[in-house]
């Protein structure tokens, strides 16, 4: 009983996250910028550089969201990897690891994998 329960949840789980994976909403990375620099504690210059990065982001995530399912992993990582190394120029090393967890959170939450 207990081994059939284990394999329903691991199916359901696994067809969750391929569910989520070519759902395009699932690349929408639209983010409430005010909570995001609060949870950051970003200064005035920070907001400015953090808004244009994640517009980036988000039109990056977009693209990946359309394109071939061949194609749209290596996207992904792209996108993610761009967003990481201009974040990190911009933040400070806690904003940085902040940033990670609500990211890696966020693709997580989305069944998005991310190789790196």
């Amino acid at each position: 009983m207990t081994i059939a329960m284990f394999s329903m949840t691991m199916t359901f789980a696994e067809n969750e996250e391929a569910t989520n994976v070519t759902n395009v909403e699932a690349y929408d990375m639209s983010v409430n910028m005010r909570k995001l620099c609060v949870a950051l504690d970003l200064n005035a210059d920070q907001i400015e550089a953090v808004e244009s990065i994640h517009n980036t982001f988000k039109a990056e995530m977009r693209l990946a969201a359309q394109a071939d399912a061949n194609d749209r992993q290596e996207l992904v990582n792209r996108a993610v990897d761009r967003d990481v190394k201009w974040m990190r120029y911009v933040l400070n090393q806690k904003q940085y690891r902040t940033y990670l967890m609500l990211l890696n959170t966020t693709l997580n939450n989305r069944g998005l994998k991310v190789n790196r």
